[in-house]
């Protein structure tokens, strides 16, 4: 039996608190109405989810030039904000904290969210990879580049949704620099060739990453925005050929920051991605995730390699995940053809452990 009391004392990210360190990672479940608005549904399966240290929730579009997948939430319009002050309250209510996910996935995306048009990204090559339509997962669109002149108006997009965000009662906002999509784009050196202030050296590549995150804190404060980064994974063709040192410039660029927490997805072995990125001069806290049971993420935290753990398959499957683990009680088994897309089968219909 595993102590797992490590992973259950508080936390403080920046002016997050959470109670333990068991952190829900963002799912994309495709569960929202055509109109990007959350539902009666999506406040139920988070309010079970309460007892998380930290909800990070589904990734959630800044603008709709942002959209790639079908039934995805939005954090752009009036309905949505009021949608997710539902979720937030019901989340408050039993005690939790959640935090949102700012998303735009660039060209991880399909001519039929763009009114037939092409999605955007830093330059005009396909992500070769799959997105969720009305058809089922078929091949990403063939992008079309970003002009220079564009880009501040997409980080407007970004000061517009932590705004809202802040009005719809979340704890903090989460800058979605990982997983493929359109920051991560611009980070890696394999997709971003421009010849502008966006593209070439490494530092020319991070500009988005910094303004967007610099734009967010703006909005809020430093302390309510964490960032989450996975480069050096390689998701949807984002492959970069020297992911640690990019990640390193990070490290010391956020630290200057004072970020709440940065959050890594973490693809590559002996939590490089990490160490790579304290080594830069991050000294806030970190969250990991990608491939963690209790043994490995209770050994993580204990050697100070992070200080808290996010759980994606088990939280869908473990509404009360936290205290599963404090009893060391049997674990719910997730089913994979019920992740994206559907009503509660699959995603509030999970038992709890007194059932």
């Amino acid at each position: 039996m595993t102590d797992a009391s490590p992973i259950l004392k508080p936390v403080t990210f920046g002016a997050i608190e959470a109670r333990n360190r068991v952190v829900m990672a963002p799912l994309t479940r495709n569960r929202s109405t055509e109109d990007r608005v959350p539902h009666a549904l999506n406040t139920e399966y988070y309010r079970q989810r309460a007892g998380f240290g930290v909800i990070v929730t589904e990734a959630t579009i800044v603008s709709p030039q942002g959209a790639g997948y079908l039934a995805t939430p939005g954090i752009y319009n009036d309905e949505q904000v009021a949608a997710w002050k539902e979720i937030t309250d019901a989340v408050h209510e039993e005690g939790g904290t959640i935090v949102l996910q700012l998303w735009h996935v660039g060209r991880v995306s399909h001519t039929d969210f763009h009114d037939g048009n092409p999605p955007v990204g830093p330059t005009a090559v396909n992500a070769n990879t799959m997105t969720f339509t009305t058809d089922g997962f078929v091949p990403t669109s063939d992008p079309r580049a970003l002009a220079t002149d564009e880009i501040p108006g997409l980080v407007q997009t970004y000061v517009d949704a932590t705004r809202r965000a802040r009005e719809a009662g979340f704890d903090g906002v989460e800058v979605h620099a990982a997983n493929g999509y359109l920051l991560e784009q611009f980070l890696a050196d394999s997709v971003n060739d421009r010849d502008d202030q966006y593209g070439g050296s490494m530092e020319n590549r991070a500009r988005l990453t910094l303004e967007v995150t610099d734009a967010v804190i703006g909005a809020w404060t430093a302390d309510r925005v964490g960032i989450r980064l996975s480069l050096g994974n390689g998701t949807a063709d984002t492959a970069d050929s020297d992911p640690t040192t990019t990640l390193g410039y990070l490290g010391g660029q956020l630290q200057e920051r004072g970020l709440a927490y940065a959050h890594f997805v973490e693809g590559m072995p002996d939590n490089a991605q990490v160490k790579a990125f304290k080594a830069g001069g991050w000294t806030g806290p970190v969250i990991g995730n990608a491939g963690y049971d209790l043994d490995r993420a209770v050994a993580t935290i204990e050697d100070e390699t992070v200080d808290a753990v996010a759980f994606g398959t088990l939280a869908i499957a473990n509404p009360d995940l936290p205290t599963r683990f404090e009893k060391d009680a049997e674990l719910n088994e997730p089913d994979d053809s019920t992740f994206y897309g559907g009503g509660a089968e699959g995603y509030t219909d999970y038992p709890f452990l007194d059932a």
